[in-house]
């Protein structure tokens, strides 16, 4: 259900990094990781299920609109996700 403005106490700007702010040139991650990246949380930090969930509601977009400035490296197993990382 909306809510109106001033029901929160403060409204933030909405900006993203850049992918050249946030990933290491030399280094593919997961979503996953590039999720926990984009909260200011270290790519292996430990999260419970829900949160993980909330955080891909945020990579999975900033993926695909800096898809021009990235590449994909197949998964090593099927049981496991696909990488990302910078283009060079």
């Amino acid at each position: 259900m909306p809510k109106p403005k001033d029901a929160f106490d403060r409204l933030h700007p909405c900006d993203f990094y850049e992918p050249d702010e946030l990933l290491d040139p030399d280094l593919m991650y997961t979503v996953y990781e590039i999720a926990r990246l984009l909260q200011g949380l270290d790519a292996d930090a430990e999260l419970d299920v829900a949160d993980e969930e909330i955080l891909l509601d945020w990579a999975i977009p900033w993926i695909m609109r800096n898809s021009e400035q990235l590449v994909v490296a197949e998964p090593p197993s099927d049981e496991e996700p696909g990488y990302y990382g910078l283009k060079t």
